[in-house]
């Protein structure tokens, strides 16, 4: 792990811990990256100084007192409206599991039939590969994936 100084487009300084530097390159490119405190998307690495030992003549001289305790700078994490956004996307999740009837892999031909008014209409779920979900939509029938949490790959 690795603690970047982070300062957005609007001067506002904060830290993060990242895996790697890789890690802090992919959630800039993929604009995953926010300020806490005005929720700017535009976020750089601020100039750090490096922890450096000098020596003099052979020993080791002593290290300046530490600074003294400060309120810990925000970290990149969840906001307040990210928070809400999870919370939302699990309820549907939640929902669509509880309330659907999940037909597996025959869920073009449910969803037509529905369609179609040859069954009942009823919440489904269900796989669909690409093409077919796009053969739903041209025919005009409501599809949409399921949303996923981050959660979920772990």
């Amino acid at each position: 792990m690795i603690k970047f100084s982070l300062v957005c487009q609007n001067g506002h300084e904060f830290e993060s811990w990242f895996q790697n530097g890789a890690a802090f390159d992919m959630q800039v490119e993929h604009d995953l990256l926010e300020c806490p405190i005005c929720q700017t998307r535009q976020v750089t690495k601020a100039i750090m100084a490096p922890a450096v030992t000098s020596y003099a003549r052979g020993e080791r001289e002593a290290s300046p007192p530490p600074p003294p305790p400060t309120a810990p700078a925000p970290v990149a994490l969840l906001d307040e409206r990210q928070r809400e956004l999870r919370t939302m996307i699990g309820d549907l999740r939640k929902r669509i599991f509880e309330q659907g009837d999940n037909v597996g892999e025959r869920f073009p031909e449910e969803a037509r039939k529905i369609h179609d008014g040859e069954v009942p209409e009823r919440p489904i779920y269900g796989e669909a590969s690409l093409e077919d979900a796009k053969a739903l939509i041209e025919e005009g029938i409501g599809v949409m994936p399921i949303p996923h949490l981050p959660e979920d790959f772990n």
